[in-house]
Formats: structure tokens, sequence, C-alpha cells
């Protein structure tokens, strides 16, 4: 071997391995109607606010519900998702959301719903098993029902709760699409690995569950979270829409706090 090849071969086996991009390549024709769908979800009004089920807005359409662990940005994810910074309150001290929140989407029977929190240890441990109890009365019982949005920090993903959370769902086959939110908290690659390693222990645990990253501040995942949202509410293009993603204004720091 040449010295000039030889120092080639070297330098190629030296050269940091490239990551794996565990990302799917956008599809033009999704991306058109994630857009539309994003126009659509930016009519979304709140609702009311019910301590239980039996208070609860009228049970009939579609609704889908957004469930995890009290610091895994909830209401931060919502206000994103709708272009409201102030329409699902988002709080520094975990726990804050008490009530089933109802958010209507131009349409009573078109919701988005705002569970409360679950596994933050401050909380008195009778309040906990309050909410608890209506948490699975809510889950158990509401017929309008489409599924829920599941949210992990993409740190700490696939807590005790959140297991406990997706086999209960899967035993009543419920749909459920996670997010591993905060998904700017990590690189890229490291982000991609989270992404490619829980979705390795769901499928070891037989849970066929729709995943991706998400980020509030800087809207990783927003379009395709739209599209899911769009697809389980039975949201039907009537026209195309005119909408420019550019026009969103970025998150600020201390806009994003749950």
């Amino acid at each position: 071997m040449r010295r000039s090849e030889k120092s080639k071969d070297t330098k190629a086996r030296l050269a940091p391995k490239q990551k794996i991009s565990y990302e799917k390549k956008a599809d033009p024709a999704l991306t058109e109607y994630a857009v539309q769908s994003l126009t659509w979800l930016r009519q979304a009004e709140f609702l009311m606010s019910a301590p239980k089920l039996a208070l609860c807005v009228e049970d009939t359409g579609y609704e889908i519900a957004f469930a995890g662990r009290s610091n895994a940005g909830k209401s931060s994810a919502i206000n994103t998702l709708t272009n409201q910074k102030q329409l699902a309150r988002a709080s520094k001290r975990p726990g804050r959301t008490q009530m089933i929140n109802f958010f209507s989407l131009g349409n009573p029977d078109q919701r988005l719903v705002d569970l409360p929190g679950y596994g933050y240890a401050a909380v008195p441990e009778a309040m906990k098993i309050v909410w608890q109890k209506e948490l699975e009365n809510y889950l158990i019982h509401r017929k309008s029902l489409q599924g829920l949005v599941l949210l992990m920090d993409i740190r700490h993903p696939l807590q005790h709760f959140d297991l406990m959370m997706l086999e209960w769902a899967h035993s009543r086959h419920l749909f459920v699409h996670i997010l591993l939110t905060k998904a700017d908290k990590l690189n890229r690659g490291p982000a991609n690995e989270v992404l490619f390693d829980v979705k390795q222990q769901l499928k070891k645990m037989k849970l066929d569950f729709s995943i991706q990253l998400f980020s509030s501040l800087n809207r990783i995942g927003l379009e395709e979270l739209a599209t899911v949202m769009a697809g389980r509410l039975n949201y039907t293009l009537d026209q195309p829409a005119e909408f420019d993603l550019s026009q969103i204004p970025e998150a600020s720091e201390t806009d994003i706090q749950e």
C-alpha cells in the first residue's frame, strides 16, 4: 500500500461515525394537510373547567386529551399547538392543573382536553387520590374520548405512571400518541437516539403506539402533532387554507414554563 493510500485509510478509520437519523423525511402532501390543520387549531377557545366527570361538558362529538406527569409540559404543548400563549395556563409550579379543562375548536363537538398532571410528590396524598379517581372516571366513562396525547420529558421517558397509563390504554384499545417533550434540551443526535430507544422498549412490551419528538420552545414536531390531532378529531378540509407558518411568533423561555 502506498503511503498516501495508507494515510487515507487511517483517516477513514479514525473519522467519527455519523449518527443515524430516525426522523422521517417530510411528505409534501402531509405537510400541506398539517398547515391547514394548524389553521384550524388556532380557533381554539377555552370552553370550561370541571373538577369531576359529572360536571364535564356534554359527552358528544370528539375530543383528544393531553395527559402526563405534572412537569411534562402539557399546557405549553397546547398553547404552542394553538398558537395562543395563555390558552392553557402553564405554571412553574408542577401540579397546578387540578381541573379537567376543555377547549373547543370552532365547534363545541371538537375539543382538546387538558387533564390534571399525575405523579407529583409535593401534592398532598389525599388530593392525589381524588385526582387519580377523577382521572380514572374520565378515561373509563368518557364516550367522546378519541385518544390520548401522552407527554413525557425526553430526559425521563417511560416513568412508572407513564407505563401504567400506556398499559391501561392498551388494555382498553385506546389510541395513544406519545410526545417526547422538551426535545430542545438535547442535541439532534441524542434526541433521535432516545426516540429510537423508546420505540424499541414499546415494541418489546408489544405496545403499538405512535411517538414523536416535540418542543414547545422551538416547535419541533408541531406539524406532525397537528396532523395527528386533526385526524383523530374528524377534521375535514372544506377548502385550502392560507396560512404562513413563518408568521408564527417564536416562543420565549418565559412562555415555556410547565
